[in-house]
């Protein structure tokens, strides 16, 4: 069975996206996708692998047209010692059943970051998580 692969620039109309954000997932690796030439192709598994099974305005969408909502945000905490960051780091990755995340920290300018890929729900319950732990900290 011939498997359909779809261009960039359809994948991004399908789950109306601009083509550079598609692209980007696709170097991220968030993506799977095969460069044929100069161009990537994207597998119709792989694109239902990123939007969980379900595209934009598909069947499975809901009554207001949402199939599949994904936040990503990052939250910067400053003036935070390496000790602090560790525990905020290690109870974020302990906690972040069903996301995607990854903390980074500056050591010479005391300053960590916390990037969160996830649905709406789970990402809301991960920053009370980290409101808690910062404010845990501060006092």
């Amino acid at each position: 069975m011939a498997q359909e692969l779809y261009s960039v620039e359809q994948v991004a109309e399908r789950l109306g996206l601009h083509v550079r954000t598609i692209r980007n997932y696709v170097r991220d690796g968030r993506l799977k996708a095969v460069r044929i030439g100069k161009q990537y192709r994207i597998a119709h598994a792989d694109l239902q692998a990123l939007t969980g099974g379900a595209e934009a305005g598909g069947a499975e969408a809901d009554a207001a047209g949402v199939s599949n909502v994904e936040v990503s945000t990052v939250v910067a905490i400053d003036a935070v010692g390496r000790r602090a960051a560790d525990r905020v780091s290690n109870t974020v990755v302990a906690a972040a059943e069903g996301l995607r995340v990854q903390t980074i920290y500056d050591e010479d300018r005391a300053h960590l970051k916390v990037v969160i890929f996830g649905d709406l729900e789970t990402t809301a319950g991960m920053l009370q998580i980290i409101h808690t732990l910062v404010d845990a900290n501060r006092t």
